[in-house]
C-alpha cells in the first residue's frame, strides 16, 4: 500500500482490506492470504493468491480474436464476481481490464481500493473510475451514481475482449461523452432530464443517431450483442443487473454445464462421506434404478409379496428403495431349462383349497409377475371336465 499506516488496527480497517475479507472466499474474487505491517516504516503489504496476468496484458498485441467460448467463459465469471459484490453491499467503481486477473481459465476481480458501500448516500467522488470505462451518470452528474456503473464498465470490457480494442477511448471528459454518442446516439430528453436534476449545467448535445455496436464488431453473435446493449444502456435505471445478466441466453450453455457439475459433486460428496473401511461401505447402498434393470433383465424374484402386475411391482420396488439400512442379498441364480408337458397328461380337476397349500399352477411355466393372458390366448389351451354323476335314490 502506498499510504503510511500508523498502527496494525488502522491497517485492518482499510477499505480494501475490509472489502476483501467480506467478499472472500469466492471463486471469482482475488483472495487475501495475509496482511504484513511494518511498524518501523509504516508500510502495509497485502499477500494475495498468485495469478498469471490481467486481461489487458492478455489481449495486448494480439491480432487474432479470442475464441468465442473463451470470451463467454471470462464474461460469465466477471458477472459472477459483480453479482457477489453487489449482493454483499459493495460496488467496485473501477472495473477495467487491468483490474481483472486471470490464471488459465479462471478469472478473478481485484483492486478494491476504490470500492464503496451500496448503502452510502450520494454524491460520491466524481473522478473515480478510469475515463474509458466511466458510465454516463459518472460523467454528467456531480457524483450521483450507483452500483449500475460497474455494469457499464463490464460492458466496455466485454467489447474490448471481443474486438481487442477499447470501445470509448476518450481523451478528456467532453471527448468521452462525444465518443459514447457517436456509437449509441444522443439519449432521449427524458434521460437527460434525470441527469440535469443533479448538476447545474446545460446539456446542449447535437442530436446524433449513432453508428451502433454491431457495425464495430460485425461477427458478434446475436446473444452477445443483445447482452452488450443491455449492459451499455445509457439510462442506469434500464441497465441490466449482474444477477439478470447471469441468466441471459448468452450464458445458457455454461449454466447447464454448471448445473450438471453441481449435481455430480453433490452425489460424489455424499459418497465420499461414507466410511469405506467400516461396515457401511458402498455395498450397502441400494441404487433402485440399476437394480430394477437387473431384476427385469436377468431373473424374476419369486415372492408372494410382488403383485402379478409388472407395472405395480416395479413401482413398489422403486418406492421402497430409498433406505440406507443393510438389505438382504438377492439370489442371482439363472433360471433352469423349462420342460413343457403335454396338456393331455394333466388331470382336468378343478380343486379349490381352503388351507395353506397354493393352487395348482398352469401347465405352462410362467413368471409370477407376468401380465395375465387375454381370452384369445387362453382359448388355445384344452380344458377337460368330468361329466356330472346321476343321483340314484337320493344318494351318489
Amino acid at each position: 500500500m502506498k499510504q503510511t499506516i500508523n498502527s496494525l488496527e488502522q491497517a485492518n480497517n482499510l477499505r480494501e482490506v475490509q472489502a476483501m475479507k467480506r467478499l472472500g472466499p469466492h471463486a471469482n474474487i482475488i483472495q487475501l492470504h495475509e496482511l504484513i505491517y511494518n511498524k518501523e516504516s509504516g508500510t502495509v503489504s497485502l499477500i494475495c493468491e498468485l495469478m498469471e496476468m490481467n486481461i489487458y496484458e492478455f489481449i495486448r498485441g494480439r491480432h487474432t480474436p479470442l475464441p468465442e467460448q473463451t470470451v463467454k467463459h471470462y464474461m460469465y465469471q466477471l458477472c459472477k464476481s459483480l453479482e457477489h459484490m453487489h449482493s454483499c453491499g459493495i460496488f467496485h467503481r473501477d472495473v477495467k481490464p487491468e483490474n481483472i486477473l486471470i490464471r488459465q481459465n479462471v478469472l478473478k476481480l481485484g483492486d478494491f481500493g476504490s470500492c464503496r458501500s451500496v448503502y452510502s448516500k450520494p454524491p460520491h467522488t466524481e473522478y473515480i473510475s478510469t475515463r474509458w470505462y466511466r458510465a454516463p451518470e459518472c460523467l454528467l452528474t456531480d457524483g450521483y451514481y450507483s452500483l449500475k456503473m460497474d455494469i457499464w464498465s463490464a460492458g466496455c470490457v466485454f467489447f474490448e475482449i471481443m474486438s481487442l480494442n477499447p470501445l470509448f477511448p476518450g481523451t478528456n471528459e467532453v471527448d468521452q461523452i462525444s465518443k459514447i454518442h457517436d456509437v449509441l446516439g444522443t439519449p432521449e430528453p427524458g434521460v437527460l432530464q434525470k441527469l440535469k436534476q443533479s448538476r447545474a449545467m446545460h446539456f446542449n448535445f447535437p442530436p446524433r443517431k449513432g453508428t451502433g455496436i454491431s457495425r464495430l464488431i460485425p461477427n458478434c453473435p446475436a446473444p452477445a450483442l443483445s447482452l452488450l446493449y443491455q449492459m451499455l444502456a445509457y439510462d442506469a435505471d434500464e441497465r441490466i443487473t449482474a444477477e439478470t445478466a447471469l441468466r441471459h441466453t448468452y450464458f445458457r450453455e455454461i449454466r447447464l454445464a454448471e448445473k450438471k457439475s453441481e449435481s455430480f459433486h453433490r452425489v460424489s460428496g455424499s459418497l465420499d462421506g461414507l466410511d469405506r473401511s467400516g461396515p457401511q461401505s458402498f455395498d450397502l447402498i441400494w441404487r433402485p434404478t440399476r437394480h430394477g434393470r437387473q431384476l427385469r433383465g436377468r431373473h424374476t424374484r419369486q415372492t408372494p409379496l410382488i403383485s402379478h402386475n409388472t407395472k405395480h411391482g416395479a413401482e413398489s420396488l422403486t418406492r421402497r428403495s430409498h433406505y440406507t439400512t443393510e438389505l438382504p442379498k438377492i439370489n442371482t441364480a439363472l433360471p433352469r431349462a423349462q420342460v413343457p408337458f403335454p396338456a393331455s397328461t394333466l388331470p382336468g380337476f378343478t380343486v379349490t383349497h381352503r388351507g395353506t397349500l397354493p393352487a395348482i399352477a398352469s401347465n405352462k411355466c410362467q413368471s409370477r409377475v407376468a401380465k395375465p393372458r387375454d381370452e384369445s390366448h387362453r382359448a388355445a389351451f384344452k380344458s377337460f371336465y368330468i361329466p356330472p354323476l346321476d343321483r340314484k335314490h337320493g344318494g351318489y
